[in-house]
C-alpha cells in the first residue's frame, strides 16, 4: 500500500506538472513583449535573426570568418562575438532548443572611444518556466560566480568570469532575455520597458516592415548616432560622416552570404525631412547609367555618383523642394541672382543646360603626398561643345568683372582653367559641394572636372592618357556588375586606398588600432552601396567583397620611392658622386600662373627655388643645404633639364657637373 501511495502521489504530481505545462504553452494568455521594445534608443547598428543558430553556423563556417578568427585582427570588435561562438559550440543542443526565436544584437557607444554590445533573445512561452532561471546555474562551472541585484523592480543576474575578470549582466523581462557585458545597457533596457523609444519610432518601423523577416539575417543602421560611432576612429570631424548622420534616418538590409564569402544586402533607406534638399530632389528625379568611371583614375579611393533622368529635371526638383522652407529658398534665389547680376550670366543657360545625367565626387589617392586626399567633382555633359562654349563665356565674364587674371594652362593637350566664383557649387547644389570653393577645371571628352587643386586635375589627365581608369579596371567592372546598371546614388570604395587616406587623418591611438587591424579591414577590398528611388524611400543594395588578405596585398600598387638627391658627406671623393645627384623630385605648384615656386626647410631657409611657366618648370633652378649654402644649380626648358648642371659641396666647391 505504501508503494502504491508513493507511486500515485508521484503520478499526481507529474499530471499536475503536465497540466501546468499545458497551461503555460497552450492556455495561458499571450502577453509577449516585442524584442525591439527593449533595445536602448541609442543603437547605432541592430542585427536581427529569426534563425540565429542556423545563421550563425553559416557565418562561422565562411572563409571570411575563419580569416578573422585565425588572424586575431579587429579583436575589439570580435571579442564579444568570439564569446558567443564559444558558448554556442559548448552548448549546441541547448541553443538548438532556442532556435526559431528572434535574436537581436545591437551596438551602442558607451564612451567617446568605446562601444558596448547588447543582446535580446525572445524566449516566448518558455520564459514563464521558473526552472529556466535555475537552469542557468548548470551552464556555469567553478570558474564563474553568479550574483543577483534588483534594478527598478527587475532582477539582474551578474555572471562573473574569474579568469577574464569580466561580468555579463542578464535580465528576464516578460518573454525576453536581455544580456550585455555593459551593465548600463541592461539598465537602459529596463528603463524603457514601459516607455519604448526605438520600437515605436515611425521612421524605424517604416524600414522594418519593408525589410521583412526572411534570409540569413537583417541589419539596421540608425544614422543619428553614426557620427558618434565613427569618432572613435578619429578626433577630426568628417563632413562626409556628418552629412550622412544629418540626412539619412534608418537603413534596413536583409543579408545573404555566398560560397566566396561575398556579403550581399538588399533593403531600404529613408531620409530626414530636414536635409540638404538635394537628397529629396534626387529621390524624385529618376536614375541613370554610370559612365564617369571612364575618366575616374584607378587610384580612386571613393567614387560617389548621383544619377537622374536629366540634370535639368533634378534642378527643377531641387528648386521645388526648397520652397518648403521659404526662408531658405529666398536666400538661395538671392545668391543666384547676385552672381547672375554681377557677372551678367544666366545660371540655367550657362550651367544647367549642358550638364547631363550624372555628376560624381571622386576622392583619389594623392600622387603627391601619401595619405592625402585629392578631391574632384565631375559633371557629365549632354553636349561637350555646348559645355565648352558656356564655360568659356563664364570665364571671360569673370575676367572682365573681377581682378582675377588667370591664363589657361595647357597640360598634355588638355586646357586647365580657373572658375573664380567663390562658393558657387555650394550655392548651386547645397552644402554637400562646399569643398569646391574656387576650383580649377578641365574638360576631358564629355566630362568637365573641377578641383581646388590643379595638381588633382593633372593626375586625372595623366591616368586618362595612360588608360589607367576605373573603366579599364577588370576588378572594378566585375564588382560593378553586382549592382543595377542604373542608380540614383552609387558609392564605391577601394578599401585599401581609403584605409591609407583615413590613416593619415587619424590620431595616434587610432593609428595604432588601425595598424593592428589592417589585415581585417583590407580583406574587404571593395565595398559598394546603391540607392534607387521607390515611393518615398530609397531601395538599397550593399555589397562587401571578401578576398584573401595576401591576394589583396599583392594587388595593391605601392608607388616606388624616387631616390633622394642627398650625396655622401663633403669629405667623400668626387669620384663617389654620380649623375644621380641631379635626379630631382617632381614639384607640384598650386598656382599655375605664378612665375616661380619654392619650398623651405623647417628652419625657414630656402630648400629650392625654380622658375615656372604655365605650372611647368622653365628657367633657373637652385637648391640649397639647410644652412643656406648652394647645393645645385641649373636650368629647365619646358619642364626638362637643359644645359650644364652643377653640384656643390657644403664648402661651396663645385664637385660634379652634367650636361643635359
Amino acid at each position: 500500500m505504501t508503494k502504491k501511495r508513493i507511486f500515485y502521489g508521484f503520478l499526481a504530481l507529474f499530471v499536475l506538472y503536465l497540466c501546468y505545462l499545458a497551461y503555460i504553452f497552450i492556455l495561458s494568455p499571450k502577453t509577449n513583449l516585442q524584442s525591439i521594445y527593449l533595445i536602448p534608443k541609442d543603437a547605432v547598428f541592430i542585427i536581427e535573426s529569426e534563425q540565429p543558430v542556423e545563421s550563425w553556423e553559416k557565418v562561422s563556417q565562411s572563409e571570411g570568418w575563419h580569416h578573422l578568427k585565425k588572424n586575431n585582427y579587429f579583436s575589439e570588435l570580435t571579442e564579444n562575438i568570439q564569446r558567443v561562438d564559444t558558448v554556442f559550440n559548448d552548448n549546441h543542443k541547448l541553443f538548438e532548443f532556442f532556435d526559431n526565436r528572434s535574436l537581436f544584437i545591437s551596438i551602442h557607444m558607451i564612451s567617446p572611444k568605446d562601444y558596448g554590445i547588447f543582446y535580446v533573445l525572445d524566449l516566448k512561452r518558455i520564459a514563464k518556466l521558473q526552472l529556466l532561471k535555475t537552469y542557468l546555474n548548470t551552464l556555469l562551472d567553478d570558474g564563474y560566480v553568479l550574483s543577483k541585484r534588483s534594478y527598478h523592480e527587475h532582477e539582474i543576474l551578474e555572471v562573473h568570469d574569474r579568469e577574464s575578470k569580466e561580468t555579463i549582466y542578464l535580465a528576464f523581462i516578460k518573454n525576453q532575455l536581455v544580456a550585455s557585458y555593459t551593465h548600463t545597457l541592461v539598465e537602459a533596457s529596463i528603463d524603457q520597458y514601459n516607455e519604448p523609444v526605438l520600437g515605436r519610432n515611425l521612421n524605424f518601423l517604416e524600414i522594418n516592415q519593408k525589410v521583412g523577416h526572411e534570409d540569413l539575417f537583417r541589419m539596421y543602421v540608425q544614422y543619428h548616432y553614426f557620427d558618434d560611432y565613427i569618432k572613435q576612429y578619429s578626433d577630426r570631424p568628417s563632413d562626409w560622416v556628418k552629412r550622412v548622420s544629418e540626412n539619412f534616418l534608418f537603413s534596413g538590409f536583409y543579408f545573404d552570404l555566398d560560397e566566396n564569402s561575398m556579403l550581399t544586402a538588399n533593403g531600404y533607406t529613408n531620409i530626414s525631412a530636414v536635409n540638404e534638399y538635394y537628397l529629396e530632389a534626387l529621390q524624385k528625379s529618376g536614375t541613370s547609367e554610370r559612365s564617369i568611371p571612364e575618366i575616374a583614375p584607378n587610384s580612386t579611393a571613393l567614387y560617389i555618383s548621383y544619377g537622374f533622368d536629366s540634370f535639368a529635371e533634378f534642378y527643377k526638383n531641387f528648386e521645388m523642394v526648397q520652397q518648403n522652407d521659404p526662408e531658405q529658398f529666398e536666400s538661395y534665389q538671392k545668391g543666384i541672382a547676385k552672381v547672375e547680376k554681377f557677372l551678367k550670366i544666366d545660371v540655367k543657360e550657362n550651367f544647367v543646360s549642358w550638364i547631363g545625367d550624372e555628376i560624381a565626387v571622386l576622392q583619389i589617392q594623392s600622387h603627391i603626398s601619401k595619405g592625402k586626399n585629392d578631391v574632384a567633382l565631375v559633371l557629365k555633359t549632354n553636349d561637350a561643345e555646348d559645355a565648352k562654349t558656356n564655360l568659356d563665356f563664364v570665364v571671360e565674364q569673370i575676367r572682365k568683372k573681377t581682378p582675377v587674371k588667370f591664363k589657361a594652362v595647357n597640360y598634355k593637350d588638355y586646357e586647365i582653367n580657373f572658375l573664380s566664383i567663390k562658393g558657387f557649387f555650394k550655392m548651386l547644389l547645397g552644402g554637400r559641394f562646399d569643398e569646391f570653393d574656387k576650383p580649377y577645371f578641365t574638360q576631358i571628352d564629355d566630362y568637365v572636372i573641377f578641383s581646388d587643386n590643379p595638381n588633382t586635375l593633372k593626375g586625372i589627365i595623366d591616368k586618362v592618357v595612360e588608360e589607367e581608369t576605373l573603366g579599364t579596371s577588370e576588378t572594378f567592372r566585375d564588382f560593378e556588375q553586382k549592382f543595377d546598371s542604373e542608380s540614383t546614388v552609387f558609392v564605391y570604395s577601394n578599401v585599401p586606398l581609403l584605409y591609407d587616406n583615413m590613416y593619415a587623418l587619424a590620431d595616434a591611438p587610432t593609428k595604432q588600432r588601425m595598424r593592428k587591424n589592417k589585415d581585417f579591414i583590407i580583406c574587404f577590398p571593395q565595398v559598394g552601396l546603391q540607392l534607387s528611388p521607390e515611393d518615398d524611400l530609397f531601395e538599397s543594395r550593399l555589397v562587401l567583397n571578401y578576398q584573401d588578405v595576401e591576394e589583396v596585398k599583392k594587388a595593391i600598387n605601392v608607388p616606388k620611392d624616387i631616390p633622394k638627391s642627398t650625396p655622401k658627406t663633403q669629405n667623400s671623393a668626387a669620384a663617389q658622386i654620380t649623375d644621380a645627384v641631379f635626379n630631382l623630385r617632381p614639384i607640384y605648384p598650386t598656382d599655375l600662373n605664378a612665375d616661380s615656386f619654392s619650398k623651405k626647410y623647417a628652419n625657414g631657409n630656402i630648400w629650392f627655388e625654380v622658375d615656372i611657366k604655365d605650372g611647368l618648370k622653365h628657367g633657373r633652378y637652385e637648391e640649397f643645404y639647410p644652412d643656406g649654402t648652394r647645393k645645385i644649380r641649373g636650368r629647365f626648358r619646358n619642364d626638362e633639364q637643359a644645359g650644364t648642371w652643377r653640384y656643390y659641396n657644403k664648402e661651396g666647391d663645385q664637385v660634379h657637373k652634367k650636361r643635359f
